[in-house]
């Protein structure tokens, strides 16, 4: 399948699939940094950034409107997706189930629950990295 025309206009359009992922990277980054000062607002939204915007690597290459344009969308249109692995599908559920802790509540956390979050940001990430890589070799 041949790479979708690029419209410099388009959002999408802004980076390669390979630099989307580059920037998942450092967004993935910004969210270890975020739960190791205890910052797990932050390190969730990362994590869920993250892996949408690997998604976009992705989405350049398969185009998919149902996919939206967010990068929580993207995570959950692919936690949809029965073309996709099941482990790709837990790993959406799992980061879009991931909320911060509430300010009115006392909630145990520890850094277990960060780990699996950012586990799942990974697996998917994985996974838009493999259809970038797919659509190289073609």
């Amino acid at each position: 399948m041949p790479s979708p025309e690029v419209i410099p206009e388009d959002w999408l359009a802004r980076h390669t699939p390979r630099e989307w992922v580059q920037a998942a990277l450092a967004e993935l980054r910004r969210a270890t940094a975020a739960f190791e000062t205890n910052d797990v607002a932050a390190g969730v939204a990362s994590c869920k950034r993250a892996a949408g915007m690997a998604l976009n690597g992705a989405l350049l290459l398969e185009p998919d409107a149902t996919w939206g344009r967010s990068y929580v969308d993207h995570v959950r249109a692919l936690e949809r997706d029965l073309a996709v692995p099941l482990a790709v599908r837990e790993a959406c559920k799992q980061l879009l189930e991931a909320r911060p802790p509430n300010p009115h509540l006392l909630t145990l956390r520890g850094p277990r629950t960060n780990d699996r979050i950012v586990e799942a940001a990974r697996d998917v990430m994985a996974h838009a990295l493999a259809v970038v890589i797919r659509h190289e070799e073609i």
